[in-house]
């Protein structure tokens, strides 16, 4: 399996600023929508959504699945990614958008201690310091756990898990084609939602169709932003990069669903800004050779 190109970090954070744009929007959708639908069968219109999207691609490019290498490792990763999805789509619509991106920030962490023992990515103090800071930051931000969302924060705490090792299998699989990566998240998250979505169907107001699409084209959006990403940046860079989405989320928080934030959160995303700014600068490789 080939190496692939070396790390760009201003390219891939480029990338990851664009796929934390399209995810937010896509979850403020769900968080809307979420508590009037089975997580399950918000996972499969996602799924179904991306896939139609795809599918010319998929017919273009299928040259690129032969010869299919490590099928067991993509597999892995379809099944933690539908774990992560839908605990994701149940927790969006229990708990407030802050504490859902807040919460999702002890990710970042989680990656830079997984790329350090299983890729063997070297994460400098610089980096880690970064990280502290800005985690201290959404401690500030968020405040006080309210109370009654044990059920939500149980599931983010499952995000947590499985979305970190989902990431570290998507760079273990760096190498492969990006529509092998796409097709099979999406196909495979279709096909482990559609039975249980089948079960627990609720059927879907007229006017919640367009909206519930919408969601199937800003993630699958998001998924070729995020691959791109994690395609030319280096774990521990893109991790302390995420940070920005605090910011993002709790302005979309605020502007949509009247989410007012308070003094505390504005210096505990000051604290996350000013961490991942400075936790990324002087970070750049060398250039891209060019081809």
């Amino acid at each position: 399996m080939s190496a692939g190109p070396p790390r760009d970090n201003l390219r891939g954070g480029a990338w990851l600023i664009a796929d934390i744009g399209l995810n937010v929007w896509a979850l403020s959708i769900v968080k809307a929508l979420g508590a009037d639908y089975p997580a399950a069968q918000i996972v499969f219109l996602r799924a179904a959504t991306g896939l139609v999207l795809i599918a010319p691609l998929i017919w273009r490019q299928r040259a690129a699945f032969a010869g299919l290498a490590d099928p067991w490792l993509h597999l892995l990763r379809v099944g933690l990614s539908a774990m992560t999805l839908t605990a994701s789509f149940f927790a969006i619509s229990r708990v407030p958008l802050a504490l859902f991106t807040a919460m999702n920030f002890t990710r970042p962490l989680v990656v830079m201690v997984l790329a350090a023992l299983v890729l063997g990515e070297a994460i400098g103090r610089r980096r880690w310091i970064a990280a502290g800071i800005a985690l201290a930051g959404v401690a500030v931000a968020v405040g006080p756990v309210p109370s009654g969302s044990l059920p939500g924060l149980s599931a983010l705490a499952l995000v947590v898990l499985s979305g970190s090792a989902a990431v570290i299998v998507t760079r273990r699989l760096r190498a492969a084609p990006e529509i092998v990566l796409m097709t099979f998240y999406t196909a495979g998250l279709a096909a482990l939602a559609a039975p249980v979505a089948a079960a627990a169907w609720s059927p879907v107001a007229p006017a919640h169709w367009l909206p519930l699409v919408a969601v199937g084209l800003f993630a699958q959006s998001a998924q070729v932003c995020f691959l791109r990403a994690h395609f030319f940046g280096e774990a521990g860079v893109l991790s302390v990069l995420s940070y920005l989405s605090l910011v993002v989320s709790v302005t979309v928080g605020w502007a949509v669903f009247g989410e007012v934030p308070g003094r505390p959160f504005w210096i505990g995303a000051a604290l996350v800004l000013g961490a991942a700014l400075w936790g990324t600068a002087g970070a750049r490789p060398p250039r891209m050779p060019a081809r």
